[in-house]
Order: C-alpha cells, then structure tokens, then sequence
C-alpha cells in the first residue's frame, strides 16, 4: 500500500493596513523562505524552523504528528515564507506569492492532503482576502486542507467554505504554535485516513476591542479560553478556537469570531459556536488600560528605581508595535530619552535606511550626527537629530545592516528595516546587555514578556501617536455598528449578514 502523501507550508505575515510602507517579495526572502528538502529539513527533530526567530513553530509540530505514523505516510514540503509586520503587500509580491504556491502545489504531484498555515491578517494589493486566495490554488489540489492561524486572524466566509478545519493558537502572547501544528496534523490524519468527518460552525462578533488585555491567562480571558480546552473533553469536539481579530485591519467586516470544529457533528458545532459568542460578548465592556504618554512613561521607570536595580524596565512604544506591521521609525519616544532621559541607561531602536547607509562607511569611534526616523510616515512622526559615537555595525539578516550610535545616556540601534525588538538578543546580539540597562524599549504589545522574563521587572506602554494606537480601530468604516465604536445591543443582526456574505 502506498503512503499517504500530505503536503505542507506556510505564508505568513501580520499586516498593518494602516500603513503607508509596503511588504515586498525581499521582505519574505530576507526574514524566511524555504523550499523543497530545506523546509523538510528545517522541520526535523532538534533543527530551527526559522532561525534567530523560533524553534519549533507550526510545521514542525504538524511533521512530528506526522511522522509517528513513519512509513505509513510521506512528508511533502511545499514552501515556507514569513515575513516580519509590515504593511500591506505591494500587488506585484502578492501575485509572485500565488504564482509560487501555485507551482509548488503542481510539483508537488498528487496529494491525499495539505496542512497550510497562514496569519489570518494578510493585505495585499489587489485582494480583500488574500489568505482565501492562496486557499482556492490549494483547494484545486482536490485534497482536504486543514488550517492553522494566529489567534488574530480574520476569520470570512470564503475563508470557512475553502478550509476544512481551522485551528489557532490559544495562547497570546503566542507559546503554543508547535502544539497548534501537532493537533492540525493529527485532525488532518483522521481526516485523510476516514476516522473523521470535520464539520465547522463559527460567529463573527460586531466587536473590535474589549476582553481587557486579552492575554490568555489574565482574569478577563482566561475563562474564555480554558473553556476552549473543555469543549474538547467531549470526542465529537475537534478543536475549537477564538479568533480576536487584529484591530489594524481595513476589512469593513472586522470582528471577534469563536469557530468549532467537530466530527459529523454540524448541530453540536453551531451550538458551541453560538455559546462562544455569547461568553465573547460578555466581556465586550472590559477595555484595554489607557496608555501613559512618553514623559509619563519615563518618569514612572525612574520612580522604579528596585525594578531597575534588580533587572530592567521594559517600555513598549505602543504607538509604534513593529510585532503588529508599523514602520519601527517613530522619533516620539526616542526623543523624550534624548531630552529627560540623563541618570538612566538606555537601549531603544529606530529604523532609518538612509541614516545607516550614509553612516556604514565611517570608522568604528567616529563622532557622528545624523537625522534618524520620521521619513517613512511623517504624518506621525519627523525625523530627530542625533550626535554621538559610532560604536558598532552588524548585519542582521531579516532587520539588514544596523549600526549602533552611542548617545551618551541611551545606546541607539539603527536598522535599515523593521526593528522588531521583542528579544533580548536583538540588542545583546549587537554588543548591548539588558541587564546593565535602566531602560529598554521594546517594539512587541505581547511576545516581549515571554522573552524578556529574565531581564524584566516593569513594564509600561507608552503612547506616542503612531500606526498602533489602539484607538485607530474605532476610526475606521465598517458595515454594522460595531462596538465600541457604537452602541451595540444584539450581535445576531451582523453575524447572520457576515455569515451570508459571498
């Protein structure tokens, strides 16, 4: 008997659609491209699915439940690219995308099935549900197509009718990619093998903000998502998720969206569905916390003189999250280091492609000023004037070239693209140590205090006025009333219209 042959990859990336930058094919191939045997290999026990990022992610969750079966079934690579947030994808790095899915699938031969995973909050020019697309070119495979997705993901009709499970994650920050990719396998495998018939049912929620801070474990949402866990005591349940949704998305349809997963259980999924979105709606009321602004910030990490003297001070600049696609160039809180900033150590990045090009070619301890920042979006940011040392260059792969300025009281990484500093070894791999900084800023809303756990002893957002600000959701256009933006009594209305719309 011949094995089955289940095919897998990724393209992924989390866009802001609110920004003016554009994601570009070189973006992919910088941060993450795999093909063929190097994307098998990748995804083998004790390799790196994608180095300097993560371990063990998704598709090597989804080949270690594969290959408990061994020679049963046979592993196909298909290709694998991720990308760091950005903007939405210009349409020429959008069609090259479907067109090189498009080839793989074809040479990858016949399929008995595919395990695809995807953030769920792509743009792309040219598209208004690019995730949907890449799913029709696998959907003409002829082969069932489970999927996985962030737990931001938006969730459309489209999207449902062409997949035949979706699983996210159920942890935020993100920690539990690899187990999400073992269950997306094993439903497969069931799938594939006629142990199982999934059946879906989801509700899509006129609601973009509330649930708190939404982190998994927090009092507000850990109710929320340990029921997901309970639903699956049930062997008819499959899997169920919570979706949401990433609030910097132009979809006019945006919302929170519980799905269900079952086995020939199509009853059982619309009512847990349902029962979700009412636990979701419940919690509608709970905000996220108001941000402090920049001088508001520093003034509390200098207060925090034990956090400092025991560890670190981590402050997100909230208006500028690279880990939710903003340009990492905003001059706001950078500033306010520079200007009040004196008696404290500080680490902060800050993307300037002209500022690092111009500055390469100058020796290590040159006196150096430059103008960094506040040129890719200037309606929220303009570019600040620095003078110090150069104290390093380095190249870093997805983030290109950096240089390192010495700035007296702040230590400042320049990069040519998005600085994405959510890990303590975005500045410990350029020379700069965490612990002997007072302040460090980081560019992540949630993945940062998984990383920095060690280091951190106080975090603080900061509110600066950029692409991220949590307020951009409730001015944007939407077809329903969605709350909070507007009063919303009965979510039902807007569900049945999302649901039926083709």
């Amino acid at each position: 008997m011949s094995p089955l042959r289940l095919a897998f990859g990724r393209i992924s990336q989390e866009t802001n659609s609110l920004s003016p930058v554009l994601s570009t094919l070189d973006d992919f191939e910088r941060a993450h491209w795999l093909e063929g045997p190097d994307l098998l290999s990748a995804c083998g026990p004790r390799q790196h699915e994608v180095p300097g990022f993560a371990r063990d992610l998704e598709l090597s969750g989804f080949a270690q439940a594969v290959r408990a079966w061994r020679d049963q079934v046979e592993l196909v690579p298909l290709l694998s690219a991720w990308a760091i947030p950005g903007g939405p994808l210009s349409r020429e790095t959008f069609e090259e995308l479907c067109h090189r899915l498009r080839a793989s699938v074809a040479a990858a031969g016949p399929l008995d099935g595919i395990f695809f995973s995807m953030h769920g909050a792509l743009g792309a020019q040219g598209s208004d549900d690019p995730e949907a697309d890449f799913l029709e070119i696998l959907h003409a495979a002829g082969a069932p197509v489970v999927v996985s997705l962030d737990l931001h993901a938006h969730i459309t009709p489209r999207l449902m009718a062409l997949a035949t499970a979706v699983v996210a994650y159920r942890t935020n920050p993100h920690r539990d990619h690899a187990r999400v990719g073992r269950r997306a396998g094993e439903i497969l495998l069931r799938t594939v093998t006629g142990a199982s018939r999934p059946t879906m049912a989801w509700r899509s929620l006129p609601m973009v903000l509330g649930g708190g801070t939404t982190i998994d474990f927090a009092p507000t949402m850990r109710p929320l998502f340990r029921r997901l866990k309970r639903l699956e005591r049930d062997p008819r349940v499959l899997y169920a998720s919570l979706f949401i949704c990433h609030i910097w998305n132009r979809s006019p349809d945006l919302g929170w969206a519980p799905v269900v997963v079952t086995d020939d259980a199509p009853e059982l999924a619309e009512a847990l569905a349902e029962e979700l979105a009412e636990a979701c709606w419940s919690v509608r009321h709970i905000q996220p916390p108001t941000f402090p602004t920049a001088e508001e910030a520093l003034a509390q990490a200098r207060r925090a003189w034990l956090a400092r003297r025991l560890g670190t001070v981590c402050i997100c600049d909230a208006s500028d999250i690279v880990g939710a696609g903003a340009a990492g160039e905003s001059t706001g809180l950078l500033r306010v280091l520079l200007e009040q900033g004196r008696g404290m150590r500080s680490l902060a990045p800050i993307r300037d492609t002209a500022c690092v090009d111009r500055l390469w070619s100058n020796r290590v301890g040159d006196r150096v000023s430059a103008a960094v920042g506040g040129r890719l979006d200037p309606a929220h940011s303009s570019p600040l004037a620095v003078t110090g040392r150069l104290r390093s260059r380095h190249e870093t792969g997805a983030m290109g070239r950096a240089v390192v300025l010495d700035l007296d009281h702040l230590q400042l990484v320049v990069t040519e693209q998005a600085p994405l500093a959510m890990k303590p070894a975005f500045y410990a791999d350029v020379g700069l140590s965490p612990w002997r900084a007072d302040v460090v800023v980081v560019k992540s809303m949630f993945p940062f205090r998984l990383y920095f756990l060690a280091h951190n002893r106080k975090t603080i957002y900061a509110r600066t006025r950029g692409l991220t600000d949590l307020d951009a959701a409730l001015r944007q256009t939407y077809n329903d009333p969605v709350h909070p933006q507007s009063p919303v009594e009965d979510w039902r209305p807007a569900d049945r219209r999302r649901r039926s719309t083709s």
